[in-house]
């Protein structure tokens, strides 16, 4: 069966504008990024005159939205761009950069006009923490988003029944795996042991992809005069909010609890499995999660990739992943925690490039969010689209 063209739809309330996209997810290469290109879809009986625009945006948001009165709350615009679509400011064939575009404006007539954005290079991926159960408001997040609406004029107050909001998705594939096996290895010395405790942490790869389970390998060496027990691994993603306040949140996503022992004068050689997943994770507060588009899309918040020419604090977020071995060594003259850690990276793999040919069949699927447990939303917020 030939494959068909997915190409999402949404219409505004009134019927003046609709927007057409091909994809919603739009990928940081790190040498460039997908460009987001579309087309409107306009009714000239509904516009009454009015012109149409179409924005792209990049939104920081920290706190909720009813503490913005207190000061608390932090909202900023990381990149906001808006262009006219109709009238025409040039030829639809100066616009038209992309075959989806071609296609599309062949097929939805005269009425349809083409837009055409691209990132700069320094703006964060899409990510977002993750609300409570009991948390309401919007929640704290770098969102993407694309707006069709009509107007006077592009600055004046917007319509909200003459207007299309979609949320999009900027995101990053693993770079080329390396051959790099992240390890570290650490010597331990307690009071009145004339021997250490030797202690390595290593694992297969730098890179891992979402869900893929990760194996850790664990070496000791207890030629100490304690004991070792209670050994445990975990998986924590730490996420630093270094735009607003440099807030840290630590959290831990996979956790190994086990009964593993090493007397004095003993070795351990063992291989630990552990499953990073946003499933094992639903409901808990903070955790960073890749940007939403539905709650089955999403996952855990990839690890963030820093281009060397960009400042840190314009992403926003920056979510860092690593591994943690703890024990604890018990002797005669109490017990003390010995812990060791290895960072690495959690990541989408590359899917295979694309053939250059594309699917000739398009179908249309509306372009809607869906709504979140826990969270309230108010006017301002995506609907699903009326059609």
């Amino acid at each position: 069966m030939t494959p068909k063209q997915v190409i999402f739809k949404k219409v505004s309330r009134d019927k003046s504008v609709a927007v057409y996209l091909a994809k919603r997810d739009f990928v940081d290469h790190c040498d460039f990024v997908d460009p987001v290109d579309g087309v409107v879809v306009i009714d000239p009986t509904q516009l009454k005159g009015r012109k149409v625009y179409v924005m792209l945006s990049c939104t920081f948001r920290y706190g909720r939205q009813d503490m913005d009165v207190m000061g608390v709350a932090f909202r900023r615009d990381l990149f906001l761009v808006t262009r006219q679509v109709y009238p025409e400011l040039q030829d639809k064939e100066k616009l038209t950069h992309t075959k989806i575009q071609q296609k599309l404006l062949r097929k939805l007539g005269d009425n349809a006009f083409p837009f055409f954005f691209e990132f700069p290079d320094n703006l964060p991926c899409s990510v977002s923490l993750q609300p409570g159960p009991l948390d309401e408001g919007k929640k704290c997040a770098v969102e993407f988003e694309v707006k069709a609406f009509c107007g006077e004029a592009q600055d004046e107050k917007i319509d909200k029944q003459s207007s299309v909001r979609l949320t999009i998705r900027k995101i990053q594939f693993s770079p080329e795996n390396t051959e790099l096996a992240p390890a570290a290895e650490m010597t331990f010395e307690f009071l009145m042991s004339e021997k250490p405790l030797q202690v390595k942490l290593s694992l297969q790869k730098e890179t891992f992809y979402h869900g893929e389970p990760l194996k850790a390998n664990v070496e000791i060496t207890n030629s100490s005069s304690r004991n070792i027990k209670d050994i445990s691994l975990s998986v924590e993603q730490v996420t630093n909010v270094v735009l607003y306040s440099n807030d840290k949140y630590v959290k831990s996503v996979a956790k190994e609890e086990t009964d593993d022992s090493v007397p004095s004068g003993t070795t351990l050689k063992k291989e630990y499995t552990l499953h990073p997943l946003l499933a094992y994770n639903k409901d808990r507060r903070g955790i960073a999660l890749d940007g939403r588009l539905k709650h089955e899309d999403t996952n855990l918040a990839s690890s963030s990739i820093v281009k060397q020419e960009v400042l840190k604090e314009v992403q926003g977020m920056l979510v860092s992943y690593k591994v943690v071995l703890k024990m604890i060594a018990s002797g005669m003259v109490g017990s003390s925690e010995v812990s060791l850690e290895v960072p690495f990276k959690l990541m989408h793999s590359k899917p295979e490039a694309a053939k250059e040919s594309e699917p000739d069949d398009m179908v249309f699927e509306d372009f809607k969010r869906d709504y979140l447990k826990g969270v309230v939303y108010g006017d301002d917020d995506e609907s699903p689209a009326e059609l």
